[in-house]
């Protein structure tokens, strides 16, 4: 999925729905279980987002999929979960790895599920996530 020029980013990004609160708990969630920083983080609604994702040839407008790049590889919806999953600290590796023995057409519907009933669920937030000065060299711009 990799466009031919190069793209400045981070070698782990997570893109994700930046006024979605379940999205905001997720951040946290990775934030506190991968204490050395291997993942950067962007909001879906940001420019820096949609150029990165247009690099990639992704064209969803909906945000309905979190989208994890990893070493030039893009991975949305159970997939990203997963990979990012495999980066976190303690028993996270080890879960996502027998969680992708799980067939990708029976994980991603559970996933969309979940990403259609997200905001009915957790809410909305009336802008963007605002990081810590503490974790701000995480979130790009």
């Amino acid at each position: 999925m990799k466009a031919g020029r190069e793209l400045d980013h981070p070698e782990y990004l997570l893109l994700f729905d930046g006024v979605c609160h379940l999205c905001h708990g997720a951040v946290q969630f990775i934030l506190k279980r991968d204490p050395h920083g291997h993942i950067h983080f962007a909001s879906l609604q940001s420019q820096r987002a949609q150029e990165i994702l247009s690099h990639y040839n992704y064209q969803e407008k909906d945000m309905s999929s979190v989208v994890f790049i990893a070493n030039g590889q893009l991975y949305t919806k159970s997939d990203a979960i997963l990979h990012v999953g495999r980066k976190l600290q303690g028993g996270w590796p080890l879960l996502s790895n027998i969680a992708r023995l799980i067939p990708r057409p029976v994980r991603n519907p559970i996933y969309d599920w979940v990403a259609r009933n997200r905001y009915r669920w957790m809410g909305k937030a009336e802008q963007c996530m605002l990081p810590t000065p503490q974790i701000r060299s995480r979130f790009l711009d």
